[in-house]
This record gives C-alpha cells, sequence and structure tokens, in this order.
C-alpha cells in the first residue's frame, strides 16, 4: 500500500475534511459577523467527499474528521458518516460540532460508526456564550453533551478557546464540568486566521503555560505520552478518567509531529493549518469522476509541498485571510 509521506519524513495518516463552510453561530474567532458563504455549485458533493475519503483510507489514513462550519447543518450528511464509517481500514472516525444539533442525532452518529466528538464549549455563561457566539444558546449545547454522553461514545472532548479578558475567569469551571461529566477537554490557543474586529489578538492571548498555571492553583496535573492523532498534549488529573490538553500553534509549536491534512468544502487540500500551499483535488475528482489513480497522483502531489512549519505572528495582520470555517474547523 502507498503512504502519504511528505519531504520532512512525517507520515499522514490524519484528514481533517470539512463539509460546509455554514454554520448557525458567528463565532467572533472563526468568522466575521456577516459571511458570505460558497455557492452549492462550488462546493464538494457528498459523494465527492465520500470518494476522496474512500481514497485516502486506501492510502494509509486511519482517521478522519468531519468538521465544518458545523457539520451536521448540511442536508443529508449522514449519508457520509455512514459511508466513511463503513470503511474497513478506517480505524476512527470523529467529528467537530458547535453542539446545537446533538440531541437530535447523537443516536444516529453512534450507528453510523462515529468513536469519538469535539464539543466547542468556550463559555458556562449563557449571556457570555452568547457574546462569543454571537447566536448560540448555551442550555442547547448542554442538551447536547448530555445527548452524546447518554449515547456512550468511546470519547468526548470539550474544545475551549480562551481569550485573555473574554474567558479565561472560567479555565476551572470548564474544567470541573469537564471531570465531573468524565470527558475530555483541550485548552487551543487562539488560530490567527482571518481578520476580525471583536478583538486584539495579541492583547487576548493566553499561553497554554499561563494555563496550566491557573489549573495548578485547584488541581495536580501530571504530563502524559497519550496522543489521539491530533495536536493535543495531554495531562492527567489524579483521581479522574479525563485527559486535559492544551493545542499551543503559538508558544508550543508542534509541527514536527504533524501527521494532518485538511480538506476544504471547495476541495483544496490544505497541507497546513498555517500556510496557504494547496492542491485543488475538486477539479481533479470533476474533470476525471470516479478515477481513484488521477486523484491519488493529485494527492501525492501535495506531499511534495507541504511545508515544514507554520509561522504565526500575534502583533501584525493575519498571514492568512480564509477564516477558520471555510479552512475547517
Amino acid at each position: 500500500m502507498a503512504k502519504l509521506i511528505d519531504r520532512f519524513g512525517r507520515e499522514v495518516t490524519y484528514l481533517r475534511m470539512s463539509v460546509t463552510d455554514r454554520c448557525d453561530f458567528r463565532c467572533v474567532y472563526c468568522m466575521s459577523e456577516d459571511m458570505t458563504f460558497l455557492p452549492k455549485e462550488q462546493v464538494l458533493t457528498l459523494e465527492e467527499l465520500a470518494f476522496i475519503g474512500e481514497t485516502f483510507v486506501d492510502l494509509g489514513v486511519k482517521k478522519i474528521r468531519l468538521t465544518g462550519g458545523e457539520p451536521l447543518v448540511r442536508h443529508n450528511v449522514q449519508q457520509l458518516f455512514r459511508h466513511l464509517g463503513a470503511l474497513e481500514n478506517l480505524d476512527e472516525l470523529t467529528f467537530t460540532t458547535n453542539g446545537s444539533h446533538l440531541s437530535q442525532y447523537a443516536t444516529e452518529l453512534k450507528e453510523s460508526g462515529v468513536k469519538r466528538i469535539n464539543i466547542s464549549l468556550d463559555s458556562l455563561k449563557a449571556d457570555r456564550f452568547k457574546e462569543l457566539t454571537r447566536i448560540g444558546k448555551l442550555e442547547k449545547v448542554l442538551e447536547g453533551i448530555d445527548s452524546a454522553i447518554a449515547n456512550g461514545f468511546d470519547r468526548i472532548k470539550l474544545n475551549a478557546v480562551i481569550l485573555s479578558g473574554r474567558n479565561d475567569d472560567e479555565v476551572l469551571s470548564l474544567l470541573r464540568y469537564a471531570l465531573g461529566r468524565g470527558l475530555d477537554i483541550s485548552y487551543i490557543e487562539e488560530m490567527p486566521l482571518g481578520a476580525i474586529t471583536e478583538h486584539n489578538r495579541g492583547e487576548a492571548f493566553c499561553s497554554s503555560q499561563a494555563l496550566r498555571d491557573i489549573i495548578s492553583e485547584e488541581f495536580e496535573l501530571i504530563p502524559t505520552s497519550e496522543n489521539t492523532g491530533g495536536p493535543s498534549r495531554y495531562w492527567r488529573v489524579p483521581g479522574y478518567d479525563s485527559r486535559v490538553g492544551f493545542i499551543s500553534p503559538h508558544s508550543e509549536n508542534f509541527c514536527d509531529t504533524c501527521n494532518r491534512v485538511r480538506l476544504t468544502v471547495e476541495g483544496r487540500l490544505l497541507l497546513c493549518l498555517g500556510n496557504e500551499h494547496s492542491i485543488d483535488l475538486r477539479s481533479v475528482v470533476r474533470a476525471y469522476p470516479g478515477d481513484k489513480e488521477k486523484l491519488t497522483e493529485a494527492i501525492m502531489q501535495g506531499m511534495e509541498i507541504k511545508p515544514e512549519r507554520h509561522y504565526f505572528e500575534l502583533e501584525n495582520e493575519p498571514q492568512i485571510l480564509r477564516f477558520m470555517n471555510t479552512t475547517g474547523g
């Protein structure tokens, strides 16, 4: 079997696949309040997404995460979950969600083969939650989390983007919430993608070490070598099953172990979150429908241009103008 190995000897075994750029939230670090979304003809069909995902699995990818936008707002997306979940050589199908539709779809997702879920949760205060998401209702997300727990997924992880002066006073309350329910949690340094007006990224920056210092005031953190295939570095709190992760694109660069590529919903294979290196897979699957050989050639070309690392600078204008919802969260 051919393997996806880049110029720096890193094997790609993890595909993050965006199924939509649309979302029913407008989180302040993810997109602008007044978004223009892609026209339908520019978006990969569910069949094209399934074909691309299947080809990546043939090339040794063991984990696929479906992302957005919000994946569950896409019409009939459950058929894509079912197709990928049935692939024999795929070890793990996961997805990232804002949680607003989980109470409706959790059971079906579990039956489709989804093993783990990441749920974005930046605040446990209803007013602040609405302020950060601009639209979201906290109670709907909490209902979704409860539904996911009840359906018995292998692991459920909360993702919290922490911003100084906005929600850094909730680091401990979010951890208590996760520990009390047996959930994992990852604290994320804000990614400088897209031009935003809600806050100054340099002033709002919270480093992972600063967050660990806050947590250590109440809980002991023990570093582990656990790895779920993504960028989180995990700690444990004695006496609890939860893993406490930190995603640190600024302060603790993790590019040397990168095993990931991203497929945007319009078919760009992004070789790095913080660079624009990409291969247009949409043009390939539409010019040569059903031709795995042509698609494989294009994917292998991507390995030749995957960069060594990203360079994020908080003080300057964002180098990457695409928002996170168009990148694939």
